[in-house]
């Protein structure tokens, strides 16, 4: 098949086969015309790398489930080399989990000191639900 359709079959755009191909996950075979030419493996190795980019991992990540498939493992994630980059994501997931919750503490605690100040300033003015804040930043008010 010629580049137009595998790119339409894999869901991706021509660009981006021809970026794939010159970073060499992709092989590059050319038909007696000088067309590229894809076959059904190259396929499974776009639909492999697309699967793996929708999961956010990087084009690099790829390599090791493309060259798992292109030695002819069923799977892309049936390789050492495959196993270890699931579990380097799982790491940098935990962490970027850890920093998230670790924020939201920090947003949540914001939050409840300054609903605190503001009923502070609602019982000190006698207002309901605080008086109207005021806020001055960017330049005078008129």
């Amino acid at each position: 098949m010629r580049i137009g359709e595998l790119a339409e079959r894999a869901g991706t755009t021509t660009r981006a086969l021809r970026y794939y191909e010159s970073r060499g996950l992709l092989p590059a075979r050319r038909d007696a015309q000088g067309h590229r030419s894809y076959d059904e493996r190259d396929l499974r190795l776009l639909r492999q790398i697309r699967t793996l980019r929708d999961f956010g991992f990087e084009l690099e990540e790829t390599r090791p489930f493309v060259e798992c498939l292109r030695a002819g493992h069923p799977e892309g994630d049936s390789c050492p080399a495959s196993l270890a980059v699931y579990r380097r994501k799982l790491d940098q997931l935990d962490a970027l989990i850890g920093e998230l919750r670790a924020v939201r503490e920090q947003v949540g605690a914001q939050l409840a000191r300054a609903e605190q100040a503001r009923e502070a300033l609602a019982a000190d003015a006698g207002v309901p639900g605080g008086p109207e804040p005021r806020c001055e930043l960017g330049g005078r008010q008129r």
